[in-house]
């Protein structure tokens, strides 16, 4: 006689809930283990092996009345009793998710966790990386507040850029951060936060197990959610100002048999109102996730990401522009004529310093932000995950995946006949003084990493390859814009052949071939002694350059333009951890790393690339003496954990050789561009994190972080000019910063508030210009009905962004910094902006 449906089902859940009573075992095992920093990340991947190893600690009878300390930043849980499995003192929806048979949300040795709680107090659709923004030493700003506008954020973590850090989802490499990024993909089109499940990021320089080219100043890992093991999904509406609305909706297959297969999809939209002038940001994503458990102890998983973003952005300014024009100075859309007058000024008279009305003479009209701009872009993003546990002792873990990008990316620039400079003799053929410039990119990414990790005795020993192939391509096209009242203008985000055929500038093609290897060793030399040893080798060839120009620009050029080959090779880039777990209480850390990035790939223009010099005759004489960027990170810290205080403390070092970037000079319209082989760079500084409990679910955290990073030698461009750089501080990341946030949680409620402050900011390498120091706060406050009318987890939530209105600028240096004095390459902050959202599960 068969088994009812209703009893399968029950025994089912059953099964379920027993499995997560023995993880919770796990849980505790594993924290009191020594876990490799650069490692713990994969403990989602490795549940299954963790699992057994808990039985062990089981049979032991070590789980029995133990206490489970949770340490991250900012968390907002505290001790969590494991004896007959009561419910834990303290713990509600907003706390650290640490009764998990994974440890993913422990911070251990040299890698920090965001808790889960931060990430839910931010508006549906944030970047993670605002939660990022709360850990000390992490500055994150945005033009926008959802911080998905990827023109205008910015992210570093202790003084290293989002180009140097190695950025990962699922084990999938993300590679550049920044926009226009031909090698690699920004988080925000990458999965749906929502749906994001952990993020770790390294206080040092990262493990040596991580897939990516940018290394330089630490990793950062996103792990996407499991499907539940529950039919059912999730919706969420949201509200903003400047008619700001995002929606969201999730649905879980649940376990849809007795091997445990079960799947996710979901699908949000994003439409960000400009808070200056006209216009919208728009983003919409699905994503979806499939896992099958193979065993107790294996699973395969599959994930998808799919984006269109199409956003107008906000308009480049300088330090002049902002104090002789005033603080929102937006693109002139959707005023066509307005800006088709203005551009006939500048065509009329274009080497004249002609001033604008209430500029007091001192703003140019060639510098001036015309009609538009904008960038739409697509992208696919799929990755195959394999987890395999051989033997007892040795797992196989292998991650397959492919990327595929297209983007545009234009603004509307002023067509200048009459200039007597070459580089700006643009001469329409319909006669009309504008013309859209688009920049055409794409890639095409694939690549396969696996590992093997073997336990033997006290040694844990991880060895691992990773290959991936990229071609790229980026090129530079002008396309018509109407006669006044002939027809409707150009859209930033497209199409852009409406009155014609686009004019080819260049057009740009490369290959990009990288392997890496690692190999490390995790040996307990104790009991809550830990010392990790390895090392990862990394090469990576790129060969190609510019195979298509306009014959003017060719007869300009010495030898047309940059083509070849670049190699960067790191053979021995080592890392060291050591973690001593004096007691429950008190752990003691140090890391010691070398990483390398590979050279950037970008087309002729402004950017930090050796394709990007004017023309091949400078390509060669600076591919001669050019070697890629290196550094030595050094980092030591403290970390104690109590029932009421968590405090977190570290100093470091590092030592950035050979990094290569641009400086500009001249206009927007006209960048003359500086090619600079920095030779050394030294960063010393402390990141120190208080996090306080006086009251049951009230939680304090004060975070104080402060860098001295310098420039250590004078340098003299690619265009031959010296520049006494010795002493000058870095440029774009304050010295000091300082963070403080509250949050209250009591039954459903919880009330939170966070304030940071940043202080002043260099803007020109040689120090003469910079920003001045501001604060940035923000506010909120939900409340969550667990059961209401039928559904389950109805949470309603108000979010205020920049509460107190300040005007700070959030961009810096997207056009590249300015050697000296000014230039047009600033980007303001979001104003105050209300936000207001309901969502439930069901």
């Amino acid at each position: 006689m068969g088994v009812p449906d209703a009893l399968r089902r029950h025994l089912l859940l059953s099964s379920a809930a027993l499995f997560l009573g023995m993880g919770s075992g796990a849980a505790f095992a594993q924290t009191r283990s020594s876990i490799p920093s650069s490692s713990a990340s994969r403990a989602t991947g490795k549940a299954a092996a963790w699992h057994g190893r808990a039985t062990e600690a089981q049979r032991k009878g070590l789980h029995k009345g133990a206490v489970q300390k949770t340490v991250t930043a900012g968390a907002s849980t505290g001790p969590v009793k494991k004896a007959g499995h009561r419910r834990p003192k303290y713990v509600s929806a907003h706390g650290v998710q640490s009764l998990s048979v994974h440890a993913s949300h422990v911070s251990r040795a040299a890698e920090l966790v965001v808790p889960k709680s931060v990430m839910k107090e931010y508006v549906p659709g944030t970047s993670p990386y605002k939660a990022l923004d709360r850990m000390p030493g992490v500055s994150f700003t945005s033009t926008d507040p959802f911080g998905i506008d990827s023109f205008g954020a910015n992210l570093y973590v202790r003084g290293f850029f989002m180009n140097q850090l190695g950025v990962t989802l699922d084990g999938i490499p993300l590679n550049d951060q920044t926009y226009q990024s031909v090698n690699g993909l920004s988080l925000a089109s990458a999965i749906i936060p929502d749906d994001i499940g952990s993020v770790t990021m390294s206080q040092g320089g990262g493990g040596v197990d991580v897939a990516s080219t940018n290394t330089l100043g630490g990793t950062i890992r996103f792990t996407s959610s499991d499907p539940s093991d529950r039919l059912g999904g999730k919706v969420s509406q949201a509200f903003g100002s400047y008619g700001s609305y995002r929606t969201y909706a999730r649905f879980d297959s649940g376990r849809l048999n007795e091997s445990g297969t079960k799947f996710y999809t979901s699908y949000a939209r994003t439409d960000e109102g400009m808070w200056e002038g006209k216009g919208d940001q728009f983003l919409q994503q699905v994503n979806a996730k499939l896992v099958q458990p193979l065993g107790e102890r294996s699973k395969v998983s599959a994930f998808f990401d799919w984006t269109d973003l199409q956003q107008q952005n906000y308009p480049d300014l300088s330090l002049g522009m902002i104090n002789n024009l005033g603080w929102r100075v937006p693109h002139l859309y959707p005023d066509y004529k307005k800006a088709y007058q203005w551009a006939q000024q500048c065509n009329n008279s274009p080497d004249n310093f002609m001033a604008y009305p209430g500029s007091n003479g001192q703003v140019n009209a060639c510098q001036m932000p015309y009609y538009d701009g904008g960038q739409h872009e697509t992208n696919f993003l799929g990755g195959l995950n394999l987890d395999l546990a051989l033997t007892d002792h040795l797992t196989w873990h292998t991650t397959a995946y492919g990327h595929a990008q297209s983007g545009n990316y234009s603004y509307t620039a002023a067509a200048s006949a009459a200039s007597t400079d070459p580089d700006l003799q643009v001469a329409t053929p319909n006669g009309v003084p504008l013309y859209q410039e688009v920049w055409k990119n794409s890639q095409q990414r694939f690549g396969i990493t696996s590992s093997l990790d073997y336990r033997w005795g006290h040694h844990r020993i991880d060895t691992g390859v990773w290959y991936e192939n990229n071609n790229q391509t980026a090129g530079l096209y002008n396309y018509l814009e109407p006669e006044l009242g002939a027809g409707a203008p150009v859209k930033a985000v497209g199409p852009y052949g409406v009155y014609g055929p686009a004019d080819r500038v260049y057009n740009f093609r490369w290959r990009t071939n990288v392997v890496q290897t690692h190999l490390q060793d995790t040996y307990t030399i104790r009991r809550g002694l830990t010392l990790t040893a390895g090392f990862r080798s990394l090469i990576s060839q790129t060969s190609g350059g510019g195979h298509e120009n306009d014959d003017s620009w060719a007869a300009l050029d010495a030898g047309g333009l940059p083509s070849g080959s670049l190699h960067a090779t790191g053979a021995f880039l080592p890392h060291f951890n050591l973690d001593w777990r004096l007691n429950r209480q008190n752990e003691f850390y140090i890391d010691v790393s070398k990483n390398m990035r590979a050279y950037e790939v970008s087309g002729t223009g402004v950017a930090n690339s050796l394709f990007s010099v004017p023309n091949q005759q400078e390509f060669l004489r600076q591919k001669a003496q050019t070697k890629p960027a290196r550094a030595w990170t050094y980092m030591g810290g403290y970390r104690f954990t109590s029932s009421i205080v968590q405090l977190d403390a570290t100093v470091y070092h590092s030592t950035l050789m050979h990094e290569l970037l641009a400086g500009a000079r001249g206009t927007m319209f006209n960048p003359i561009s500086e090619e600079f082989d920095f030779g050394r760079i030294s960063m010393t500084g402390a990141n120190g994190s208080v996090s306080i409990r006086p009251l049951p679910g009230l939680v304090i955290t004060n975070t104080l972080s402060y860098n001295k990073g310098t420039y250590d030698r004078d340098v003299t461009s690619s265009a031959g000019n010296y520049y006494p750089l010795k002493g000058k501080n870095i440029v774009n990341y304050p010295a000091w910063m300082y963070k403080t946030s509250i949050s209250y949680t009591w039954h459903g409620l919880n009330a939170h508030f966070d304030a940071n402050y940043f202080g002043k900011r260099y803007y020109s390498f040689m120090n003469d210009t910079s920003i001045g120091s501001y604060w940035l706060a923000n506010t909120g406050v939900n409340y969550t009905f667990r059961k209401l009318a039928g559904v389950r987890d109805l949470t309603v939530s108000f979010n205020v962004y920049n509460l107190f209105n300040n005007k700070y600028i959030a961009m810096m240096g997207e056009n590249n910094n300015p050697p000296v004095g000014d230039y047009q390459s600033l980007e303001r902050g979001a104003t105050r902006e209300y936000f207001g959202t309901i969502s439930a599960a069901f």
